[in-house]
């Protein structure tokens, strides 16, 4: 963040005053020590801490995490319902690509191959799989670690990749040509 007068933010190589009137010229923070910008009043203030919009309000002020109603009455939806209606999305766009197959089952009656209804069947498995890993965390940092964490992990002594021993959620089955 930037160094601050008197409730105001100073840019580094502009000009500035301060409440007394006096002009500083444009390279006078780069050229000062810290004891000569405390001396003025100017004081440094940090960056906020990072975090992710997806899971916090701000930073230290999470999203909920299950449905509720807030002091006013209003119903609010939670991340865990949030996130769950995602996965029925992306398995619905997974399984798109083979509908025709039922389409065409349901149609002419001619049958589905079988690699199509395995991977289909996959497709509804994890969906559920992943719904279900959803729905037993209890806190948005648990949440937000579930959703972030990858499937698999380098692992330095077999070096190859591994199963994450941490909780992730379910992979999805790899699509069918």
């Amino acid at each position: 963040m930037p160094y601050m007068l008197d409730g105001r933010k100073l840019r580094q190589g502009r000009p500035f005053k301060d409440s007394a009137g006096t002009q500083y010229p444009g390279n006078w923070l780069k050229l000062t020590s810290n004891e000569e910008k405390a001396a003025v009043g100017i004081t440094w203030e940090a960056d906020p801490a990072p975090f992710d919009s997806r899971y916090y309000y701000s930073a230290g002020n999470p999203r909920p995490v299950a449905d509720g109603t807030d002091d006013d009455g209003n119903e609010y939806t939670g991340l865990k319902t949030i996130l769950a209606a995602e996965q029925a999305t992306i398995a619905g766009q997974m399984l798109s690509n083979t509908d025709w197959y039922a389409v065409r089952k349901a149609e002419t009656s001619k049958a589905i191959p079988a690699a199509i209804k395995t991977y289909r069947a996959a497709v509804r498995t994890v969906c559920n799989a992943r719904q279900a890993e959803i729905a037993a965390v209890t806190t948005t940092e648990e949440l937000e670690a579930l959703m972030k964490a990858p499937a698999e992990v380098y692992d330095t002594e077999t070096d190859s990749m591994i199963d994450n021993p941490d909780a992730h959620l379910t992979p999805w089955p790899d699509p069918v040509s």
